[in-house]
């Protein structure tokens, strides 16, 4: 990492908003503790769906890069959501995934969303309901983020593909043959995507999905010269720790 750059590298968020405020706070104790020249956050993806504050969430992703240097990657999740806005016949697939959730949080009503005959309708709700500070942060969301020696994106990469020429859908939705892969990536990819009960560390890849919806704990890897180490909301013994 280059010098005086300090990384919070957050993972899937998933509409819950107290995680996310409780995270926050943590990083501000740990930055005041452990002051950083240029720290920089960098936002995994998956910010809406499942959890009950998408809408909330994404506004407060939006005030907190008001204050910080902040990036935000793209997640199917959104991915998703965005393709709803402009193709109706995307939110059944987006409803199986969890955007009941996200469409309750900014008002649609269940009674319009449960009526598959309404999909134009529902769209046209969620259109009218999305502001527009929301939908900007939307459409600006970055597809990958690197520096230094790592190489940041929501799900991972294609093993048989240079990173400068992965596609959207496989950095958004690749699974199998990217967690399986040992190859050497040219990078360190720190993802999500992909829940696990810890934090994921191998020599080619970092995964910090710890399944934040279901399990309560939202983590954030730090990254600072050759330095890595844990903040989560659930702290225990086997976080490295500063």
């Amino acid at each position: 990492m280059p010098a005086g750059l300090r990384v919070y590298a957050i993972g899937d968020i998933h509409g819950r908003l107290d995680l996310l405020n409780q995270l926050l706070a943590l990083i501000d104790a740990d930055m005041e503790q452990f002051p950083a020249t240029r720290p920089v956050y960098v936002f995994l993806g998956d910010y809406i769906d499942r959890g009950h504050w998408s809408r909330e969430t994404i506004e407060r992703l939006i005030e907190h890069a008001a204050e910080h240097e902040s990036v935000f990657l793209k997640g199917n999740h959104e991915l998703i959501a965005i393709s709803c806005l402009s193709d109706g016949t995307k939110i059944d697939q987006w409803l199986r995934l969890g955007g009941m959730e996200t469409l309750s949080s900014y008002g649609v009503g269940a009674d319009l969303v449960a009526n598959r005959k309404q999909t134009a309708g529902t769209q046209l709700a969620f259109h009218s309901a999305l502001p527009q500070s929301h939908f900007r942060f939307f459409r600006n969301l970055r597809e990958w983020f690197a520096s230094g020696d790592f190489f940041f994106v929501h799900a991972g990469v294609n093993p048989d593909v240079d990173l400068a020429h992965q596609t959207e859908k496989d950095l958004l939705w690749i699974r199998h043959e990217f967690l399986f892969s040992s190859r050497d990536f040219g990078k360190i990819i720190i993802h999500g995507h992909t829940p696990t009960t810890e934090i994921e560390l191998r020599s080619n890849r970092i995964n910090i999905d710890t399944g934040a919806f279901a399990t309560g704990r939202l983590t954030c890897l730090v990254i600072e010269g050759e330095t890595l180490s844990v903040i989560d909301t659930v702290p225990n013994q086997k976080n490295c720790q500063r």
